[in-house]
């Protein structure tokens, strides 16, 4: 279903809304214009045939023989058959002749008003009568003795109102269907001009900082939408420059300071050792020491991360069994949650092949059991467990500890991000630790997702594809 605020959507309504009203208008106009035409046809039709009685019969008479002028009237033009109105006047307003009721009775004779003295020779007039309207064309004439006669000749304008009628009737069916029709072949060809954008759009979705080399696809159309596809193209060669730069620059940085940390904490350990140094000075040297490694984490963890950017984490690439490697690194792991009296279970039945980089995805299991045992208080539980679902290896690691609160939740997995509070500075870590797990999942195709309660826990949850022959397995 098309979104009411879809611009393919709004294209259609206001391409239907214009074109319906640009058809009421012409419909209407046409409506006007054929009445007109068909009235006025009319009209001088009735003023020919009055100047054509005027001018054969009126013209030959006299006042004498007016009662033969009606014989002739009534033997040439039968106007009651013929559903005719004529009437033959004198000047001073004498009647001479008028027909008699039509045989479709549309009108009758003797409710038409006299023709007003002061029309001109030759005019047409429409008469509404109680049932119907006339149509009525007059002429003046001479006759042979000089006496002037005015003849009027009508028609009703019923014969005209039924065409009317069948032309309103017409325009009534057929300008919706127009309507629709044009609708229908506006939407296709919104759907077909718009198709572009879709793709376009697609391609965008579809491209992130691992994969900024690639573009999106240009129509070669020589429009706004090719102009903007190389537009964006550009754009995101700037940004695949400045990306590329700014990892460089802490991919060299983070290297380049590993060896003046490691040489600082050499000289540091060798200074403490000195027994001529106070007991201040040594604790403030401890302290030192500690921030020096801290900071030498930090350093090992930009390193792995420019890395991982860099696309490592798929140079060693084998297949192994995820739930024999979750069940080591517990083991291993259980050593320090036994320091902050915190057990560690493990659930994890062998035979979940996976492939990938070993080494990194140890590292997803030791940052998610640390970040576990290092915010689950004394007494509390880590669980760990791996199992299979439907073509996929699953990992989750659950704790018992703080939680994190629900508008963290969004963050927990950017670089530096740390929960204030109970995740805080003194607990250690640099907020790298979660942002490593996600750089890894991305790289192994996988999804890692959380969900904590503040005060009962927290979940996480990786979600990684078997190995190929290990997933119908």
């Amino acid at each position: 279903m098309i979104s009411p605020r879809s611009l393919s959507f709004r294209l259609v309504a206001w391409y239907a809304g214009v074109l319906t009203v640009t058809f009421l208008l012409l419909g209407g106009l046409t409506f006007v214009l054929m009445r007109h035409y068909l009235e006025a046809n009319l009209l001088d039709t009735q003023a020919r045939r009055a100047r054509q009685i005027a001018a054969t019969l009126v013209a030959h008479t006299s006042a004498a023989r007016e009662q033969a002028l009606r014989g002739e009237v009534e033997n040439l033009y039968s106007p009651e058959i013929n559903d005719r109105f004529i009437r033959i006047t004198r000047a001073d307003g004498r009647l001479v002749y008028v027909s008699g009721a039509p045989r479709s009775a549309d009108f009758d004779p003797s409710q038409v008003p006299p023709s007003p003295a002061s029309s001109a020779r030759g005019a047409t007039r429409k008469v509404r009568l109680a049932s119907s309207a006339l149509l009525i064309g007059s002429a003046d004439a001479s006759a042979a003795d000089g006496t002037r006669y005015r003849v009027e000749v009508g028609t009703s304008a019923a014969p005209a109102g039924d065409t009317l009628t069948h032309v309103l009737v017409v325009l009534a069916v057929g300008l919706p269907v127009a309507v629709l029709v044009a609708v229908a072949g506006g939407f296709v060809l919104v759907q077909r001009a718009l198709e572009p954008v879709a793709r376009i759009a697609a391609k965008a979705e579809a491209i992130s900082q691992h994969n900024l080399s690639e573009r999106l696809p240009v129509v070669p159309s020589g429009d706004e939408l090719e102009r903007l596809s190389i537009a964006l193209n550009h754009m995101i060669s700037r940004l695949e420059e400045a990306i590329h730069g700014s990892k460089q620059f802490v991919a060299d940085a983070s290297h380049e300071l590993r060896t003046p940390l490691t040489v600082m904490r050499g000289e540091l350990e060798s200074l403490a050792q000195d027994e001529q140094l106070g007991s201040e000075t040594r604790e403030t040297l401890g302290s030192v020491l500690e921030e020096v490694d801290r900071l030498g984490e930090i350093v090992e963890s930009l390193f792995a991360l420019s890395r991982l950017d860099a696309g490592e984490a798929h140079a060693e690439w084998v297949r192994f069994d995820l739930a024999e490697l979750a069940a080591t690194t517990a083991e291993q792991m259980s050593l320090l949650a036994t320091d902050k009296d915190v057990r560690v279970d493990c659930d994890s039945a062998p035979g979940v092949i996976v492939e990938g980089d070993r080494a990194r995805l140890k590292q997803v299991i030791v940052n998610l059991l640390d970040n576990a045992i290092k915010y689950t208080p004394g007494g509390g539980r880590v669980r760990l467990a791996v199992r299979r679902e439907a073509g996929f290896a699953i990992l989750e690691v659950a704790d018992d500890g703080v939680g994190i609160p629900a508008e963290a939740l969004p963050h927990v997995f950017k670089r530096f991000y740390r929960v204030d509070g109970s995740r805080s500075r003194e607990q250690g870590g640099a907020g790298l630790g979660l942002a490593i797990v996600k750089s890894i999942c991305s790289a192994h195709g996988a999804e890692v997702e959380v969900v904590s309660t503040p005060g009962k826990g927290s979940r996480f949850r990786v979600r990684q594809p078997l190995a190929a022959d290990a997933a119908g397995g």
